[in-house]
């Protein structure tokens, strides 16, 4: 047997009509020119069984789009996954998933593939967002065999970059919702965290507006500046 084909994890055996829905996945679209306004953005929050991308699983993920410049409200996604072997610790009771609500999950291959599919070409935005990306990488591959391919954007970044006068001791989510005095129906609820993260993004791209920001592409680009001169920073 080669040994890179021992190495290499075996690929999900998957229905046939889960093979068309995932073929017929848009590819994700390169950072538009097109106004904050006119871009329709997905922003995504996982619960996960703890911190390690590599260890940990996702347990749930609730996800609201931003279309025409507003959340919209009506079409939200929520998703518990069917984890029967995950033990219960602190990180799954924190978010209220108990045993009898992660074995009433969906199957985890059909949630993340309708995940993709609300996803769309749509860039995706999320709080300390290189986590949640990295767990939904790892997610997507074993249960669907399939390369992530959305950019994502960090709001936990764009947020002090826009907001440079503003000194947060931990500068966490709660830390940047009371700044801004938003109200939060519960915290640690993927779906509750999705939309708070949301009305917190909108609040974000009126102030890029207002720095002349006004475009995915400006707002990428900036950010890029604005994490390369942090980098010089801490290295002097």
């Amino acid at each position: 047997m080669n040994l890179f084909a021992w190495l290499r994890a075996p690929l999900p055996e998957l229905a046939a009509d889960l093979h068309q829905r995932l073929a017929r996945l848009p590819r994700p679209a390169p950072a538009a020119v097109c106004s904050l306004r006119e871009q329709r953005w997905v922003v995504l929050d996982l619960e996960t069984s703890g911190l390690n991308p590599n260890r940990d699983q996702v347990l749930s993920i609730g996800a609201v789009a931003i279309e025409d410049g507003a959340i919209a409200l009506g079409r939200p996604f929520e998703r518990t996954l069917c984890r029967p072997e995950q033990k219960t610790n602190a990180s799954v009771l924190i978010h209220g998933l108990g045993p009898s609500a992660l074995a009433a999950g969906s199957d985890p291959a059909e949630a993340l593939l309708e995940l993709l599919e609300f996803i769309g070409d749509s860039p995706v935005l999320a709080f300390h967002a290189p986590f949640d990306q990295r767990m939904l990488e790892r997610a997507v591959k074993d249960s669907l065999g399939l390369r992530l391919q959305q950019p994502f954007l960090d709001v936990a970044e764009l947020a002090p970059m826009l907001n440079p006068d503003t000194v947060l001791r931990e500068a966490g989510l709660d830390d940047w919702i009371a700044r801004f005095g938003l109200e939060v129906q519960a915290r640690h609820h993927a779906s509750a965290d999705a939309q708070v993260t949301a009305e917190l993004a909108l609040i974000l791209f009126s102030q890029a507006r207002r720095q002349q920001l006004d475009s995915p592409l400006q707002l990428r680009q900036r950010l890029g500046q604005w994490q390369r001169r942090k980098v010089q920073h801490h290295g002097l």
